[in-house]
């Protein structure tokens, strides 16, 4: 008998069109198995795993309580661990009653943005004054010169309308949105591993990450970025299973029910209007206007949700995936992100823009009118040539501050937690402010801002399982984890000589946790696997989250302020850089 190039290969047992291509057979020699390939449906959306009967049986319960249990745990589990996590951060968080490290800058900023439209100068001691009054005080006029957009502080400033200008006000909103990001990462985190367990286990990493706890608890902007930047990701990781759910209805099934690959139906069937993705490009335009580096996780996040629709189009039959990405979804994905985001940070501007052009408004308002009078692209509106002239004054600043401080650090320190930042330190004399009065000598209170030292320093062996999953078994998960760290650590290498803090590494930190969680699975074992080797899995995977847990229960007290004798401040303090 003879073979055709159209006929099926009866050794494998699949058509031609579902033969792994050549360079999945080179990976091998790098540890790479091809999984058993399965319905199309499958392999475009992936059904959600289920706890092993085994537990079930062994608890005792029936299957119709198993199953209300699985379903419910899907939102029960997540809302679970945002309780805990929304507990740890509002606890005491008027506390310390101060205004710590750049609260200085963002919380008077935020309270005149939202009473003036612009940010304004304030005296020397409004700090005292603010506290000494509990926030009644005369709001200036005068106009600031800041270097970062008012989203971040508009947020605040919410926080501080409905609570008040003080402490716990001007605290609130980013307490708030940090419980919420730990909520957002539960849900992409069971999105992502189809599994409710490893969802919750992401969350309840960032829930106890010394790093996110204090900017959570600290009214910065980097803990706005980061929910805004975690928000953007979960929309596209929802964008990307809607699409592909589409692209599995549309395909064509065999005689037997199977769904198979279409190279027509892959090419030519247009994904709808795909609103996720048009509310990333709202998430990412916020985080821009919070902070500037929003800009390359905009980059990023659109080079890899174009791979993503290559990737969709590919397991659905497309002969030609990237010419019909280009064809099919690039415009449309270019419209929902890059245009979006570009108006969302430009109606952030909106209360400069509507403010006084005499003088007496925004900083730099009245430029195009005096300084700029004359000058180029006088066609265009003058709050638009102001606007432009003050954005290239902030670049220039950012570009070359180069301003040494105590706690500025280079972001290759920044994973293994080099040096942190302290926001707040005391030293009380025995018998004042919780100083035991047999203390002997004086004890020591301060906010640390530092990353749960174990998590951070298991995260550097995940983002190594991430990159070798992602590189050597193709996996898109690993790939999706991998970008959200990058797109929030590497721009920093372009600025080592510039001043800059290890607290911006907030930003990636929910990426982290993805990773160890990710690798915390591998430990647990793939389906299917031997009671031994479950077991074995379990107990190694239990130790490492309770050495995590543990360590930042250890470290509360310096994340919180909390008054410690000296010896014990100082046996916390584990490397000499921390000091």
């Amino acid at each position: 008998m003879t073979s055709t190039a159209s006929s099926t290969d009866t050794r494998q047992g699949r058509a031609p069109e579902d033969q792994p291509p050549s360079w999945y057979q080179r990976l091998r020699r790098f540890g790479y198995t091809a999984r058993p390939r399965s319905d199309v449906r499958d392999r475009l959306v992936p059904p959600f795993s289920e706890p092993s009967p085994r537990l079930w049986a062994a608890i005792g319960l029936r299957k119709e309580v198993t199953d209300r249990i699985t379903r419910w745990s899907a939102w029960g589990g997540p809302l679970l661990v945002t309780l805990v996590a929304g507990l740890l951060r509002f606890w005491n968080l008027g506390s310390p009653r101060a205004v710590i490290f750049d609260e200085t800058y963002y919380a008077k900023d935020a309270w005149t943005l939202v009473h003036n439209g612009y940010e304004a100068n304030w005296a020397k001691n409004a700090n005292e004054l603010v506290l000494q009054h509990h926030g009644h005080v005369a709001i200036p006029t005068d106009p600031a010169y800041v270097v970062h957009p008012p989203v971040g502080k508009y947020v605040i400033g919410l926080g501080e309308l409905v609570f008040g200008f003080n402490p716990f006000g001007w605290r609130f909103m980013t307490a708030l949105l940090g419980t919420l990001a730990v909520l957002l990462l539960c849900r992409i985190g069971r999105r992502l591993f189809r599994s409710t367990f490893l969802g919750c286990l992401a969350g309840a990493l960032l829930a106890v990450d010394g790093l996110q706890f204090v900017m959570s608890r600290t009214s910065l902007l980097d803990g706005v970025l980061e929910f805004f930047v975690l928000a953007a990701f979960g929309c596209l990781v929802v964008d990307r299973d809607r699409a592909r759910a589409r692209l599995a209805a549309a395909l064509p099934s065999d005689a037997d029910g199977r769904v198979r690959p279409d190279a027509n139906t892959a090419e030519t069937t247009r994904l709808g209007p795909r609103p996720w993705r048009w509310l990333a490009g709202l998430m990412l335009g916020l985080a821009i206007g919070t902070k500037w580096n929003g800009l390359y996780v905009l980059a990023a996040f659109c080079v890899m949700t174009v791979l993503w629709d290559v990737g969709t189009r590919r397991v659905a039959g497309a002969r030609r995936p990237y010419l019909t990405v280009l064809k099919r979804d690039t415009g449309l994905a270019f419209l929902a992100t890059v245009p979006v985001a570009l108006a969302v940070y430009l109606a952030s501007w909106t209360g400069w823009i509507l403010s006084p052009a005499d003088g007496s408004g925004g900083y730099f308002r009245n430029w195009a009118a005096t300084d700029g009078k004359g000058g180029s692209f006088t066609f265009l509106p003058d709050w638009l040539r102001s606007l432009w002239h003050y954005e290239h004054e902030v670049y220039l600043f950012h570009v070359h501050l180069s301003s040494p401080h105590t706690y500025q650090s280079n972001p290759w320190s920044w994973i293994v937690v080099g040096r942190p930042v302290s926001y707040f330190y005391e030293s009380p004399s025995p018998g004042e402010a919780g100083c035991p009065a047999d203390a002997g000598e004086k004890c020591a209170r301060e906010v640390l801002a530092l990353g749960t030292p174990l998590l951070w320093w298991a995260a550097c062996f995940a983002i190594l399982y991430v990159l070798w999953r992602w590189a050597f078994r193709r996996d898109w998960r690993a790939g999706a984890i991998a970008c959200g760290i990058a797109a929030g650590y590497l721009p920093w290498f372009l600025y080592q000589e510039r001043t800059i803090f290890y607290f911006y590494a907030v930003v990636f930190a929910p990426f982290l946790c993805l990773a160890v969680a990710m690798m915390t699975g591998a430990v647990l074992g793939p389906p299917g696997s031997t009671e031994r080797r479950r077991v074995v899995g379990a107990a190694s995977a239990g130790v490492l989250v309770l050495l995590i847990a543990w360590n930042f229960i250890y470290f509360w007290p310096i994340y919180t302020g909390t008054t410690i004798p000296i010896e014990q401040w100082r046996s916390r303090m584990w490397l000499d850089t921390w000091i």
